[in-house]
């Protein structure tokens, strides 16, 4: 912690206690589009200490902070020329200073996002590394000559080392004609990935992450850091149905060195300091096996991970632009999974003796459409009620919920008008791709609108004011058509509103310890229509606390009474709802939360249409 910006004990967020981070709450920030006070219309550091009063009152712990070092924003921030400086986009030094200490002064703590996968074209470890085969640096990227093939030229299409495509459209190697060579990038043909192989390189990468924790930095979320480890020799990879390129995947996730360069990550910079420097590792692909191994606390590698099983249940077998319904049922056996894979030992009385991983759950983020969009009902009749009942489920999982910016007003997905719309990398390099071998451009579009990462890149909706109070100029990106319905003007401190539903959910986090901390039950998880959490914990005393989450996920609502087909299925599971009849109602979707217990005590006889309740049971 610097000492100039020392953390605050707060009432409103978790302390200094060893497990704290277990508690806590985290709120993404994307920073472009978040708050604009330069009026550049581009969200900027400057801006979001403006608004750590909001943050505060919702209770949240941890703010994430997507990439704002010094990039050319080729893809937003996470192309980074500069680890160690900030865009002038975004602010300076001084400003992340100030936002810091504006943090720790609230109770509240920083989470830098790190990309160290792959640096910027612009950044001078690949300036030097590839400006000659023989500069220090060269080895510092991973490079390869051209594949012999007859009648081609070395670094024409098709003499490429391996035949992999980038993430983004296109191969993801690049000819260097200065040294005569390609070079890998997964990611943009400006994203070269790093080479870990190198002892060096990881040398310098922990070095920049100390200096960011001695600045007072509280931790970091690593950008798909499971693909720092690729297997060698890299050869070519099966090429999918439809796909132009083939996959280099199995060669670069979850990679033979992952677990030692993580064990060396965390025994080189985060040991070595005191407190506990929360960790999160961005993990696209990994298996539940992997993530008991990463999460586990014995081996001292991450916190948690981030996995993209369950948004992946939106693809369709092309991918993401290829877009299909959510099986509500699928969705549901896949976070139950997740939980079963990490959870705690128990001892013979089901009290907690041992965490062997931990979860991080979320509906959304920077890379995600909108929670309310992809998971609810975004009709404006049932939006609302809907993303309550969504942050319901999601605060009942057990791990850290992850909020991202106006999820906890209950934004939803953007109406995009053309291509001119978008300004994400992914969706635009797909969009042209496709319409160059011959795919209808509408057709193109219509299947993008509604997973493209822009939906959750258009600007927090802040109040009813031209650019819903996000910029006194043209956004960078257009403002959703809604704002004037939905903003934080409209909700902060009204009854019954989406951010306040997410507030009482933060403090019960905070206060109950079945909800932060117990064990986690799935319960009539063939059902489509409904999400039924049990979460229990048993303390040092053996008392024992249950509470029960009963969600209607569909407009026709659940019949809960006597006799009910819901009663009888939840029966069958040994759950007798019968014996909730005294328990305490805690939060109802449809209610204000200082009405929770205006119905009374128990199990409702009915659940309304997307409504939700959420009880708790002593003894």
């Amino acid at each position: 912690m610097s000492p100039h910006a020392p953390l605050v004990a707060s009432a409103r967020h978790v302390g200094q206690e060893a497990d704290w981070w277990r508690r806590a709450v985290v709120y993404q920030v994307y920073p472009r589009s978040f708050q604009d006070t330069d009026a550049d219309g581009v969200g900027d550091i400057p801006g979001i200490t403006r608004r750590l009063d909001h943050l505060d009152a919702l209770g949240v712990d941890v703010v994430w902070l997507s990439p704002v070092y010094r990039s050319p924003q080729d893809d937003n921030g996470y192309d980074i020329s500069d680890y160690e400086d900030i865009d002038p986009l975004f602010g300076s030094l001084a400003d992340i200073d100030e936002l810091i200490a504006g943090l720790h002064a609230r109770g509240m703590r920083l989470v830098m996002d790190l990309v160290v996968n792959h640096t910027s074209d612009e950044h001078e470890w690949f300036t030097a590394s590839h400006s000659s085969t023989h500069d220090p640096r060269r080895d510092w990227y991973i490079w390869r000559p051209a594949r012999e093939v007859e009648g081609l030229e070395p670094g024409e299409p098709g003499t490429e080392p391996t035949n992999w495509g980038s993430a983004f459209s296109g191969p993801a190697w690049t000819w260097d004609e200065g040294s005569g060579e390609f070079y890998l990038h997964l990611f943009s043909v400006k994203q070269p990935d790093l080479n870990w192989e190198n002892p060096q390189v990881r040398r310098a990468v922990y070095e920049m992450m100390g200096r960011w924790l001695d600045r007072g930095v509280d931790g970091f979320r690593m950008d798909v850091i499971n693909l720092i480890s690729k297997t060698y020799p890299l050869v070519d990879g099966p090429v999918h149905p439809g796909a132009l390129y083939g996959s280099g995947f199995d060669a670069v996730a979850n990679g033979p060195r992952i677990h030692e360069f993580l064990a060396e990550m965390n025994r080189e910079v985060f040991a070595p300091r005191p407190g506990h420097i929360i960790t999160v590792g961005e993990m696209p692909g990994v298996t539940r096996a992997e993530a008991a191994l990463f999460t586990d606390p014995a081996r001292a590698e991450v916190d948690m991970v981030f996995q993209f099983e369950h948004v992946g249940l939106a693809d369709g077998p092309h991918g993401k632009f290829d877009p299909r319904p959510v099986d509500r049922t699928a969705l549901k056996a896949n976070l139950a999974a997740w939980q079963e894979a990490l959870a705690p030992e128990l001892d013979a009385a089901g009290a907690v003796v041992a965490e062997r991983g931990w979860n991080s759950n979320y509906w959304d983020n920077h890379d995600q459409p909108r929670a309310v969009s992809r998971f609810g009902d975004d009709d404006p009749a049932w939006r609302a009620l809907s993303a309550k009942t969504l942050a319901s489920v999601l605060h009942l999982h057990r791990g850290t919920p992850y909020i991202y910016q106006g999820e906890e007003l209950g934004q939803t997905n953007t109406v995009f008008t053309g291509i001119d719309s978008y300004r994400d990398l992914e969706s635009v390099n797909h969009f042209h791709e496709r319409v160059g071998v011959g795919d209808d451009p509408q057709a193109v579009l219509a299947s993008m609108a509604t997973n493209s990462r822009d939906n959750a890149r258009t600007p927090v909706q802040w109040d009813a004011s031209p650019h819903a109070g996000f910029s006194t100029a043209t956004p960078w990106i257009d403002v959703a058509p809604n704002a004037e319905q939905i903003n934080a003007a409209a909700q902060v401190g009204v009854p019954g509103s989406v951010f306040e539903h997410h507030r009482a959910l933060i403090a019960l986090r905070h206060s109950d310890d079945a909800v932060a901390l117990g064990t986690f039950r799935l319960l009539d998880a063939a059902d489509a229509s409904s999400w039924v959490i049990l979460r229990e914990h048993v303390g040092a005393d053996g008392g024992r606390e249950q509470v029960l989450l009963l969600a209607s996920c569909s407009r026709e609502g659940l019949d809960c009474g006597p006799g009910s087909a819901l009663r009888e299925r939840l029966a069958t599971e040994g759950l007798d709802l019968g014996r909730w009849a005294d328990a305490e109602p805690l939060l109802t979707a449809s209610l204000p939360i200082e009405e929770a217990g205006a119905r009374g005590a128990g199990v409702p006889e009915r659940i309304e249409g997307w409504d939700s309740v959420i009880l708790r049971r002593r003894g």
